[in-house]
């Protein structure tokens, strides 16, 4: 009792940083950049949930041939292994969820843990709890849910650097997620959040904007506004503009990853901005994603960032 006693109010808090205890007690886990090097991702193999899918029902282009559309998923997970990075998947899901397969929009990464989307559409609601359970499954710490009356897919933030991001405010984010969000990488060290206005009819960032290169980013003109581009011209960015509406929109030239700086997987048949990308100095992998774009997404929007390698 005495040896107690005398100890008296000495028990004092480790004074450490999140980011610090992150890899000695969960893991290597954590991004701030859309091109350090992609060293693990979380993706959702399409499952029994996107075999027999009524188009109209999942908001989907066609029916996709599943066998094929799988063939194509396992070709670009095997993309991010050769890249050197490791691949988790979503293994459960509700039966009723097609969309899925497009994970982005479920988690957004952090340096310090993962932030849990709240989907806007009613037919996507729910995924993200398969999510969560995988992620902790994974020791992937979670430090936000988006709650309250806020919806948020993690499609619509995007690392520029350490200490700004982009955030998509449209029909899939609205300002109350964005809010969320914006609180959250706050206490992280992020000043600057550029927001990016969704246009009407469109879903995510990453259909119009993208980064591919510690200075090279692409981007669709017509409806990327000023404010944002404005952004990268003033940081020196080499600016590649997407010509062509149909690269733009049908075959999704800036919904790519970039495994690392100057080096990316993007979907094929971009060809006239695939050539603006190498002629920027940009290696590019062209893979074929046609039937996973049935469901009306890309690359991009089929992985989540788990790890990536700081750029700062």
């Amino acid at each position: 009792m005495t040896e107690l006693r005398s100890k008296g109010e000495r028990w004092f808090a480790l004074e450490t940083d999140f980011a610090d205890d992150l890899p000695r007690y969960w893991g290597p886990w954590g991004a701030d950049s859309e091109t350090g090097k992609l060293r693990a991702v979380l993706l959702r193999r399409p499952g029994p949930e996107a075999e027999d899918v009524d188009p109209s029902e999942a908001r989907w282009l066609d029916r996709m041939d599943i066998d094929r559309a799988r063939r194509q998923h396992d070709a670009l997970a095997q993309v991010y292994r050769d890249g050197g990075a490791d691949v988790h998947y979503v293994k459960d899901m509700d039966p009723h969820k097609p969309n899925a397969l497009f994970l982005r929009d479920l988690v957004a990464m952090t340096p310090e843990g993962a932030i849990v989307g709240r989907p806007a559409l009613a037919a996507r609601r729910g995924e993200e709890r398969y999510v969560a359970r995988t992620l902790s499954a994974l020791g992937v710490p979670i430090i936000r849910t988006i709650s309250g009356t806020g919806v948020f897919e993690g499609a619509d933030l995007m690392w520029v650097d350490a200490e700004t991001v982009i955030i998509g405010v449209g029909n899939r984010t609205n300002r109350e997620g964005a809010e969320q969000v914006e609180e959250v990488l706050r206490r992280m060290g992020v000043q600057t959040f550029i927001y990016f206005q969704i246009p009407y009819g469109h879903a995510h960032i990453d259909g119009l904007f993208n980064i591919a290169d510690l200075d090279v980013c692409v981007f669709f003109p017509w409806q990327t506004p000023f404010e944002v581009a404005d952004v990268f011209r003033r940081r020196g960015y080499r600016m590649i503009e997407i010509d062509s509406p149909h690269e733009a929109k049908r075959t999704m030239a800036s919904n790519f990853v970039c495994l690392e700086p100057g080096r990316v997987v993007m979907p094929r048949g971009n060809l006239r901005t695939q050539a603006k990308l190498e002629e920027a100095g940009v290696r590019v992998i062209s893979l074929d994603v046609s039937e996973l774009q049935k469901g009306w997404g890309g690359i991009h929007c089929m992985t989540a960032f788990l790890a990536r390698d700081s750029v700062r």
